[in-house]
């Protein structure tokens, strides 16, 4: 089996998770997430815990049960306790400002650029320079940072541009005369 998913999920207090059919829902305090099961994959609830069962014989089966448990277990992490991404923006004149769901960004263009979030996702600045995506589906999360950061990414020269904040840019010589 799977070393990944011989480990049982430990649900938190607060959390709660169901089955139906081939789909798991989980809430928690920071929402409700849900996802549809392979149907290779069995997974049972028993004593606060979730756990995934699968053929030892079947290599398919074993993958699939694996990356089958990481996305419960992100499923869990993300109702009790969030997931978060931080943005941080270098260059003169390049700031960001949230209003509500909408990102305002002047990233040295002729015009400014409003990103609208998605549902279930919040987008905070606590300074100019600096964005914060926070909400509970971790892929969702990762793909809104992922699209802020399409829009300026750093270049390699001056290190101009967004970036994740423990983001390295290896900058490149400039050109000798």
């Amino acid at each position: 089996m799977s070393r990944v998913a011989k480990n049982p999920i430990v649900l938190p207090k607060g959390v709660d998770a169901t089955i139906s059919g081939l789909g798991i829902t989980v809430k928690g305090a920071k929402g409700t997430l849900s996802a549809i099961l392979h149907p290779l994959v069995e997974v049972k609830i028993a004593d606060g815990q979730i756990s995934v069962v699968s053929d030892k014989t079947n290599k398919t089966q074993l993958a699939l049960a694996g990356t089958t448990r990481a996305n419960i277990a992100n499923m869990v992490t993300g109702v009790s306790a969030g997931y978060e991404k931080k943005l941080t923006m270098v260059g003169v004149g390049y700031r960001a400002a949230a209003k509500g769901q909408t990102l305002n960004l002047s990233l040295g263009f002729s015009h400014p650029v409003d990103y609208v979030a998605p549902d279930g996702i919040t987008v905070e600045t606590p300074s100019q320079t600096e964005i914060l995506v926070r909400g509970c589906d971790k892929q969702q999360v990762g793909q809104v940072a992922a699209n802020i950061r399409s829009y300026r990414p750093p270049e390699p020269y001056k290190g101009k541009g967004v970036r994740y904040a423990d983001e390295v840019i290896i900058k490149k010589e400039a050109k000798k005369k």
